[in-house]
């Protein structure tokens, strides 16, 4: 059961944000999750199959002054949920649905999912077929509201500037299924460039957005019990 929703807990100048990965297999959601995280807590390698076949939860450290709230500066730290891709070379639709509606209410039940970031490379089409299957997982396990708790995370972005394009340029350029995308989720997206160590100003770039999508939110988060 999903209901909504409980705000943030701030304990001493602190917020923590819960984030969960949704996407095709090799869509780049464990390399992502290390971005965010700053870590190397999720395998992430190239396969000819899928890589991730369970749940984990990755914690990151500490990110001081990250942010000003109400006039004082605020410490933030980042959970995130990576999940096995779909369609999945040895596990079924059912299986991960389950496998990640148990996970969402293990790590989020009470404190609340506060994003979940469909994961999408850049460099490769968005097929309306091919893309239903994680918009369709977020969709079952959000609920009606879904919409406003869901951002794309555009990986490999650094084949479009290989390509000589800007972002504004490629998004003016994909497929009507993604334009549709991006309009019903009010156009929350960031691009991830693989550039750079894991602690450098990409990721608190990314994560500057991220905390952008989760105040228009009111701070708050879904839960699940």
């Amino acid at each position: 059961m999903l209901c909504l929703c409980l705000p943030i807990v701030m304990t001493e100048n602190k917020m923590i944000i819960n984030l969960a990965l949704f996407g095709r297999t090799q869509s780049g959601k464990s390399s992502a999750g290390n971005i965010l995280l700053g870590s190397t807590d999720f395998h992430s390698r190239f396969a000819p199959c899928s890589v991730t076949k369970a749940c984990s939860l990755g914690r990151s450290c500490h990110l001081h002054s990250f942010i000003r709230r109400g006039g004082q500066e605020i410490t933030l730290q980042v959970q995130v949920l990576d999940t096995p891709g779909y369609p999945h070379s040895k596990l079924s639709m059912s299986h991960v649905k389950q496998e990640v509606k148990k996970a969402l209410a293990h790590h989020f039940g009470h404190e609340g999912l506060h994003l979940a970031l469909l994961i999408q490379r850049a460099d490769m089409p968005f097929f309306e077929q091919e893309a239903s299957y994680p918009i369709q997982l977020i969709q079952e396990l959000l609920g009606d509201t879904w919409k406003n708790y869901t951002a794309i995370l555009f990986t490999h972005a650094e084949k479009i500037e290989e390509a000589g394009f800007g972002e504004n340029e490629y998004l003016h350029g994909v497929s009507d299924t993604l334009l549709t995308l991006l309009s019903s989720i009010q156009h929350r997206y960031v691009f991830q460039y693989k550039k750079g160590n894991l602690f450098s100003e990409q990721r608190r770039k990314i994560l500057g957005r991220i905390v952008e999508f989760i105040k228009e939110n009111h701070y708050q988060g879904l839960t699940f019990k």
